[in-house]
């Protein structure tokens, strides 16, 4: 029998279909991506509501980029990749970046005092640097806390000057640098102006000069201007009952915010963290560095960005959301490959959605855990105790360096940790005296130790060190009580007034420029509603003011008015 000698048309015939096969296999595997990708953006798929758009990174290269939805439904014009959004807090990391390519060029040091650069921040006895600046560990009351308990809106027109005025007028800090962890936008302000003062050109310059045209990142620009004019530009809305209502945004600072990008242009700038062509390898690293407390732990933070798995991962992150925008680019530095997701919708979630998209990109890389070799975790040991044993740890119960409070108490038969009215957990029984919290996604166990008014509950999150509270009774006032808070009280750091009245039951605060709202006694001189309100008394039971803590503005003082 002879063997025929195939051709060597026979051979490129056969080559070519094969190659065909392969080109239809990679088009079908990718139009199944897309019309998965496209299931995750379904409910904004309509040109008729706000919307989304989508970029995908992979290896230095853009392989996916959508837009979905409306960039303004006042017009009809729909999002597409190359749609303009403000993405809000994913501008901070170009503002450590600038600060870090001043570094390079010895012209700045990234451990110098603010004041040296920006004198007019206050003298608060302890040095703020630029890196606790850039790590959230400064110290610094919140700029837009600040603003809102000042009687600003966030649709006011907000400038660098005025901000710079609102810190320059402040007294304390929330902590000793270094000490805390706390999101603060007030740093990446200041970093900005610094950027600015050293560099001689406006940030906004400066960053489309020094990042944005090296990166070709055509359609990208500081915001520092609430007047211009944005090409392209998406605008925000939300939700109205069953429509949707424009968020008005007016904001001309940088630095903190105020970014106008492209899912396009952002994919250009994660490419840069694996291709240079802007920066070192020095700055690249720096700022994917965690940042360290003085107490020598991490957070989870590096500079300008957040530092995290996604299952079992790497990867580095940030968001953003101001009025109705919300975005989110995440990074995953040992796949090279990263997600951007804007959204003009203020109850769009960028992060969850680019997740899910990361998800269907990389669900080959996820870590794969052979059942019978992980590691197997029992389940607590449950005690039953009766009512009488569980209702001697009820009460309210007090956090000083926190500033709020907790009430715990008995209901269908299990001890419940209440929050507020919305939000809480039932508690069960490891020990006499010891709990674990149901139904959160995190180990947290709650103890309580001594009795009647000395008694103590004690959380603790995972490994973090534990949190204790006091147990306090509720105030029991009368009306002519709270008359004897009323008046008015006036705060020379925000430099604005307000006026404090009482109904029957709580105390009512009113402002100029503010809606009135409702304070409600938790503990003698202590009040809750928008934050904590402590009042102060002399040696002869006076009262003399209050401080105000709200979240990222602590301790702020009022004088009382006499």
């Amino acid at each position: 029998m002879t063997l025929l000698k195939p051709s060597f048309q026979h051979i490129l015939y056969v080559l070519f279909l094969c190659f065909g096969l392969t080109i239809q296999a990679q088009e079908s595997k990718s139009l199944d991506l897309e019309s998965q990708i496209d299931a995750v953006f379904g409910s904004f798929d309509d040109a008729d509501k706000p919307g989304a758009a989508v970029a995908v990174v992979d290896h230095g290269k853009i392989i996916f980029k959508k837009g979905y939805g409306s960039a303004n439904l006042e017009y009809g014009i729909p999002n597409s990749p190359s749609t303009v959004f403000h993405i809000a807090s994913v501008s901070k990391q170009f503002t450590v970046f600038s600060i870090l390519l001043l570094e390079q060029q010895g012209k700045l040091s990234f451990d110098d005092d603010i004041r040296k650069y920006i004198p007019q921040v206050p003298d608060f006895g302890t040095m703020i640097t630029l890196r606790h600046l850039a790590s959230h560990t400064s110290g610094l009351r919140d700029q837009w806390n600040l603003l809102a308990m000042a009687g600003w809106r966030m649709d006011d027109v907000i400038t660098k000057e005025h901000i710079l005025k609102l810190v320059a007028k402040q007294k304390e800090l929330n902590f000793n640098p270094g000490d805390e962890y706390l999101y603060c936008n007030t740093g990446f302000t200041l970093l900005a102006e610094v950027v600015s003062r050293v560099s001689g050109m406006s940030f906004a310059e400066f960053t489309k000069a020094k990042i944005f045209n090296p990166l070709q990142m055509s359609s990208t620009l500081f915001y520092d201007d609430h007047e211009k004019i944005v090409k392209n530009r998406a605008y925000s809305y939300g939700p109205n009952g069953n429509g949707y209502k424009k968020r008005v945004l007016s904001f001309a600072n940088v630095g903190a915010t105020s970014l106008f990008t492209t899912v396009e242009d952002l994919s250009l700038w994660s490419m840069n963290f694996a291709a240079l062509t802007v920066g070192n390898a020095n700055i690249i690293k720096k700022m994917n560095t965690l940042a360290v407390l003085n107490n020598g732990n991490t957070f989870g933070g590096a500079y300008g960005q957040f530092v995290n798995t996604h299952k079992g991962l790497n990867q580095i992150q940030h968001g953003g959301a101001d009025a109705g925008y919300r975005s989110y680019i995440g990074r995953f530095p040992d796949q090279e490959f990263a997600v951007v997701v804007f959204s003009n919708y203020a109850r769009s979630n960028a992060q969850g959605l680019a997740l899910q998209v990361a998800d269907l990109y990389l669900k080959d890389h996820f870590p794969k855990v052979n059942p019978s070799e992980a590691p197997k975790t029992e389940a607590p040991n449950f005690m039953s105790l009766s009512n009488k044993q569980l209702e001697k740890f009820s009460g309210h119960y007090w956090n000083d360096n926190g500033t709020y409070a907790r009430r715990i108490h008995v209901k269908n038969d299990t001890l419940r940790y209440y929050r507020n009215e919305f939000s809480e957990s039932p508690l069960a029984p490891i020990s006499k005296n010891e709990f674990q919290m149901l139904n959160v996604n995190v180990d947290l166990k709650v103890k309580f130790k001594g009795a009647g008014n000395k008694r103590k509950m004690i959380v603790t999150v995972g490994t973090d060190d534990p949190v204790e509270s006091d147990v306090f009774m509720l105030p029991d006032y009368t009306a002519n009580d709270l008359k004897g808070f009323n008046g008015e009280y006036y705060s020379e750091e925000l430099s604005t007034y307000y006026t404090i009245i009482n109904n029957d039951e709580n105390l009512i605060i009113t402002h100029p420029r503010l809606s009135d709202f409702e304070i409600k006694p938790i503990k003698n001189d202590v009040f809750s509603g928008n934050g904590i309100v402590k009042f102060e008394r002399n040696a002869s039971g006076k009262i003399t003011g209050l401080r105000v803590s709200n979240g990222r503005v602590r301790n702020l003082w009022f004088q009382k008015v006499e």
